[in-house]
């Protein structure tokens, strides 16, 4: 069978087996096994050796940690405090306390690395709040959708880690290289929110009442607990304190601490906690040996050697090609969630990327950034699924209420393209200096 179609039958039959229902990981194994048979090499050994290297990755160890941080942290009363604290600061800006959405997932993804996470424990303070104010219900439910995907970006991030394990890219620098994007992407949520606030006004609530300065400093006490989990985690990665592990070790340590002090630390609460961790953390590495497995079988195939050469045919610029990607991983993220993305697409990926001059690290943020729009795209989107629990809304009105934010996202690939430095510079600074 040539290699033409071959790829055919394999693109084929990866996306009937998704169709069907089967699990990710089974299908990306399946699709190796495909692979395997029209090459001559021995698929048992190849697909144990490419399991077991897969797993053992050192790094790899960070993620349940910082799985496990995020679920103590979302039974906790973290986003309760983080509304009350941030409220009387975003109050006076237009869009008021519709800010409190985008501020406080770009808080809660400093310590917690997961988007569903972060929509979720935010949504819950946030959407009654604003509800029971009376703002505008698309806009309340599309920031939240929109702001909730920062889960993904600003680190610790759980799709970082599986993007420098696939790599083989170092986990510290991708978490530094995430920081500025993560704030530009969160500035231009709150500007939109400016913007919406300004323009439509007869659609926005009475405002409150005003709250004094020691009243402000006040309410900042309850930030306090948020502020202590992140100086705790990234700024012992940053300061060259502890490694990204030893960092989800400190993380989970003190979200156990936090969640002790507020009572919530109950039994049920951190059995429950513990199981959903595992079983997400099973899940991605269940995904990422199939995909190794699969990436194995494709290496043996020499389909991204020659799909790589082909489209090096075009002689697409580094823009053009950007461009096709994109286009790319939106439809891609129509149907997949943003790990199996990046766990399927890496092996195929990355011999174009690095011959077109990118850099790995500053391609690690933009896949971020397009898989964040895999977040809250229909049919399959975390993040609208995790809302439609909440609010009993329609996934494809969700959907339509986090679309200006999607356009947002994809002005930020723009940027991110036009200024690679926003993902670069940081890294470069901190670590490089040293």
């Amino acid at each position: 069978m040539d290699l033409l179609t071959l790829s055919a039958v394999l693109v084929g039959l990866l996306f009937a087996l998704l169709a069907s229902g089967l699990w990710v990981a089974f299908s990306l194994a399946v699709v190796g096994l495909v692979a395997m048979t029209q090459v001559i090499a021995p698929t048992g050994p190849v697909l144990a050796t490419s399991v077991w290297q897969s797993l053992t990755s050192w790094d790899l160890t960070a993620l349940p940690m910082f799985v496990l941080m995020g679920e103590i942290l979302y039974r906790t009363r973290l986003a309760e405090d983080m509304f009350e604290g941030l409220a009387p600061w975003l109050s006076r800006l237009p869009g008021r306390l519709l800010h409190t959405s985008v501020v406080g997932c770009a808080i809660f993804a400093a310590v917690s690395g997961s988007s569903a996470a972060t929509t979720a424990t935010v949504g819950r303070i946030t959407l009654p709040e604003l509800q029971k104010r009376g703002y505008d219900e698309r806009m309340t439910i599309g920031t939240l959708a929109g702001s909730g995907t920062l889960g993904l970006l600003i680190p610790p991030s759980i799709i970082l880690i599986v993007y420098a394990t696939a790599t083989d890219q170092s986990i510290a620098r991708l978490f530094i290289a995430g920081v500025i994007p993560g704030i530009v992407l969160a500035g231009l949520f709150m500007g939109y929110v400016m913007a919406w606030a300004l323009i439509f006004r007869h659609r926005m609530p009475p405002p409150e009442s005003a709250t004094t300065f020691i009243q402000k400093i006040k309410a900042s006490r309850r930030l306090l607990p948020v502020i202590l989990l992140i100086v705790g985690i990234i700024g012992s990665i940053y300061g060259g304190l502890a490694s990204p592990t030893e960092a989800a070790v400190v993380g989970v340590v003190l979200s156990l601490a936090l969640s002790w002090s507020t009572g919530s630390l109950t039994r049920e609460n951190a059995t429950d906690a513990l199981l959903s961790a595992t079983r997400t953390s099973c899940m991605i590495c269940f995904i990422l040996a199939g995909a190794a497995f699969l990436t194995t079988a494709m290496g043996f195939t020499g389909i991204p050697r020659e799909l790589a050469e082909w489209v090096g045919s075009f002689n697409l610029s580094k823009y053009q090609l950007l461009f096709a990607l994109t286009l790319f991983f939106i439809v891609l993220g129509c149907f997949l969630d943003g790990i199996s993305i990046v766990v399927l697409t890496t092996s195929i990926i990355i011999p174009m990327v690095e011959r077109s001059g990118f850099d790995l690290i500053w391609f690690g943020i933009y896949i971020v950034i397009v898989t964040e729009m895999a977040q809250i795209t229909p049919p399959v989107g975390f993040n609208l699924y995790v809302l439609q629990s909440m609010t009993g809304r329609n996934l494809f009105t969700i959907g339509l209420y986090a679309l200006p934010l999607f356009i947002l996202m994809v002005v930020a690939v723009a940027l991110l393209a036009a200024f690679p430095e926003l993902a670069l510079w940081l890294p470069s600074t901190m670590l490089d200096a040293r």
